[in-house]
């Protein structure tokens, strides 16, 4: 037995915490974090088994991947579907990446969520969550995959309204759940297509070059639209609502609502990479076609959505909601990278992005707890903000400012994640997996290549904003002014993931980068690349995934340098703006004050706003389903007072029918039914009456008269049997005689 045949037990581990913290020690807050921790400590060294093992084997993609034996698992009529693990690279760098940052999450959840009332389920939930993305990550059909995709979803509404006594967060959860939906209605739609027509959705089927050159040849109910095309399309329609890329990218920032540890899983180690993940995994489907729409819709899907939603995170002042904003920016980056058929760059900036945003939101939420600590600080010695009590937010970055001396690790380390957000060069891993995305752009598509490299210059903007504006300057509130560095559980995780923000990316530097380039191995584009080798793919699929590997033999510098201009220009331009001169207390945000000054300020409002794309959704979808509603509402059961709606009256009328008939047949069956049955009695009793007595004194008198007759009889014949032969010869001839005489008289 091959060691990764142990990786089904890597989802196992969390699954068990889960369900022994959910039945058994829930009332032990501290034995449940415990068994939470120590179930993903235990997934995380057998992931790093696994992902070593693949690594030094190497397992390739294609035919390569490993598949474990197979065992039956669901009946479905009369096939049987099987479970198995697959390990290819694109796993392996998963398993590599997601028990890591969940560990730290989780250690860092236990002192960011001390006191709180439901501490133990806390735990219970996000081991759940973890289970969700590890079993998605390692079994081998895409139904175990949508299975477990659903899994986190329950999850991410569980999570995100958490804290559900606020309306706010209960609405943000529901939210998340009915938004993700769509998407996962598209995802059932693609499986369902992909299962009708392969009849399998186990990848080493799906993928396999007979297949894909099937999909890619077979037309979609006559039109000009390929299989391969559509199914690719209905797949992608779930990466849409999972990772929040336009125009379902609504749920995202509300999802802030919830503990911030569920965020930095939300955007990091799960759910968003989930999405992310599944083109990765269903990439040779995507690819099936050369110059495909289904690429183009992906790339410009992906594109729009960074530039849009950096823009919008520009004007945000809840530190968590820019994060957000970031976070389905970046997702666009990846989004758009394997649109354009950047396979590699797109799989390498998911890794690179999920340790970074995940210490980027540890770190928020290490200042907004200092925040609230802070505040409760000021009440207790009377000192109370000039903006009133309810006027504060521990999340607004506005009521910050100074915390650069409050809170020095999260400070450092904050920097750290942002300068690898912004694209910083050459020391941080955001860079390199960020310029391999604009470079491979820039050869193979050029409109999306300026949309990113716009993107990343925003994106540098307002990470320096945000930077500035939490940490640079004078308090510019109480809270502020008494806000604690956070206590080791939550420090020593940010420190462990601002070493793999920086050193990361140094396994994918690129073999023709100037002068470091080649010194160490781009060990992540050879590793990961396997998983595309034209060698497994057929002719179409080839050419298309074939390409991005294709279009940079050598170093091109144009790319780099334009994408070092917009990220170190965004930088200057954020700390010119709000770090040079730090923002006072009162003072309105800069950017929306220029704004105003030449007649923008509607646009910033919009800015602010999201674009309003919420209120258009209400107005919408929302108002047109619960308009929908409402009709079928009055439809089942009407809608004013004593009047009923055609289901109910149906209803009704249908008991109203049923009473009638039911009295007329207690009618009939007591006045009629029963005046039959009793006569019926009656005849029966007289007739009975009738036979008794012919039978007593007819037939009981006949039979008597026969028997005296026989028995007179008896006694007239029994003097003449004497036994002798003499009498009865001289009987026979006088009776002989007397016949003689008979005759002749007659």
């Amino acid at each position: 037995m091959s060691i990764l045949d142990l990786a089904w037990l890597i989802p196992f581990f969390p699954f068990a915490a889960f369900v022994a913290v959910s039945v058994f020690t829930y009332r032990n807050r501290v034995l449940s974090h415990r068994l939470v921790i120590g179930g993903i400590a235990a997934s995380f060294v057998l992931s790093q088994i696994v992902f070593w093992a693949a690594a030094l084997l190497p397992v390739g993609g294609g035919e390569h991947a490993f598949e474990s034996a197979l065992i039956p698992w669901l009946p479905n009529g009369l096939e049987v579907f099987s479970l198995g693990v697959y390990i290819d690279p694109a796993t392996a760098v998963m398993l590599f990446m997601v028990p890591l940052v969940c560990l730290m999450i989780f250690i860092y959840s236990v002192g960011y969520m001390h006191g709180d009332p439901r501490y133990s389920r806390f735990f219970a939930y996000v081991s759940l969550f973890a289970t969700g993305m590890l079993g998605m990550v390692v079994f081998n059909n895409l139904l175990a995959f949508f299975i477990f995709w659903e899994i986190m979803g329950t999850c991410s509404y569980l999570l995100i309204g958490f804290w559900y006594e606020k309306e706010s967060a209960f609405r943000a959860g529901l939210k998340a759940f009915l938004v993700t939906k769509v998407g996962d209605l598209f995802l059932m739609l693609g499986l369902a297509l992909l299962y009708a027509e392969v009849g399998s959705l186990a990848y080493r089927d799906i993928f396999s070059p007979e297949t894909l050159e099937h999909l890619a040849h077979t037309p979609f109910l006559g039109t000009s639209f390929s299989m391969a095309t559509v199914v690719a399309l209905l797949l992608f329609g779930g990466t849409v609502g999972k990772s929040a890329q336009f125009p379902l990218h609504v749920w995202l920032p509300d999802a802030m609502e919830g503990p911030t540890p569920v965020s930095a899983l939300i955007h990091a180690a799960t759910m968003v990479s989930a999405g992310v993940f599944l083109v990765v995994r269903a990439f040779p489907l995507f690819a099936a076609i050369e110059g495909g729409v289904q690429m183009t819709v992906v790339a410009a899907i992906g594109a729009f959505t960074a530039i849009f939603s950096s823009i919008i995170a520009i004007a945000q002042n809840d530190i968590k909601r820019v994060l957000a904003f970031s976070t389905i920016s970046q997702l666009g980056y990846m989004v758009a990278a394997l649109g354009i058929g950047a396979y590699v760059a797109g799989a390498f900036h998911l890794i690179t992005h999920a340790f970074f945003k995940a210490l980027l939101f540890l770190g928020s939420g290490s200042v907004i707890h200092g925040m609230e600590h802070g505040h409760h600080h000021a009440h207790e010695h009377g000192e109370h903000e000039e903006e009133g009590e309810g006027a504060f937010n521990p999340n607004d970055m506005t009521y910050m400012g100074g915390l650069a001396r409050r809170q020095p690790i999260t400070f450092w380390t904050l920097v750290v994640g942002g300068l690898a957000l912004s694209g910083f060069p050459l020391i941080t891993a955001g860079f390199w997996s960020k310029d391999e995305i604009l470079a491979q752009a820039y050869e193979l598509a050029p409109a999306v290549f300026w949309v990113l490299a716009a993107a990343a210059g925003l994106t540098a903007f307002y990470t320096a904003r945000m930077l500035c504006m939490t940490f640079l300057g004078q308090p510019r509130t109480k809270a502020a002014a008494h806000a604690p560095e956070s206590v080791p559980s939550m420090t020593v995780p940010l420190i462990i993931l601002a070493v793999f923000a920086v050193g990361l990316g140094w396994i994918g530097i690129p073999e023709h980068f100037p002068v470091i380039g080649g010194l160490i191995p781009n060990w992540f584009h050879h590793f990961v690349g396997s998983t595309i080798e034209p060698t497994h793919a057929p002719e179409h699929a080839a050419r298309a995934m074939g390409h991005a590997a294709e279009a940079i033999h050598g170093f091109v510098w144009q790319p780099l340098a334009l994408g070092l201009a917009f990220a170190l220009g965004g930088l200057a331009l954020g700390w010119l703006v709000y770090g040079w001169k730090p923002m006072q207390a009162g003072e309105r945000d800069r950017v929306e004050a220029a704004m105003r000054k030449v007649w923008l300020g509607w646009f910033y409002d919009a800015m602010r706003n999201r674009f309003y794309f919420d209120e258009v959704y209400r107005a919408t979808f929302v108002r047109a389903s619960i308009w929908l509603a409402s009709v079928f509402d009055a439809f089942d059961y009407g809608q004013v007072e004593g009047k009923h709606g055609v289901v109910d009256g149906l209803v009704n009328l249908a008991g109203r029918v049923g009473r009638g008939l039911s009295q007329v047949s207690d009618w009939l069956d007591s006045r009629i039914v029963d005046g039959l049955v009793n006569l019926a009695g009656r005849a029966g009793r007289s007739i009975s009456e009738v036979s008794d007595s012919f039978d007593l004194g007819i037939v009981d008198g006949l039979v008597d008269g026969i028997g005296d007759a026989v028995r007179a009889g008896g006694r007239f014949i029994r003097p003449i049997q004497t036994g002798r032969v003499q009498n009865y010869l001289l009987l026979a001839v006088v009776e002989v005689l007397a016949l003689v005489v008979a005759f002749f008289l007659m």
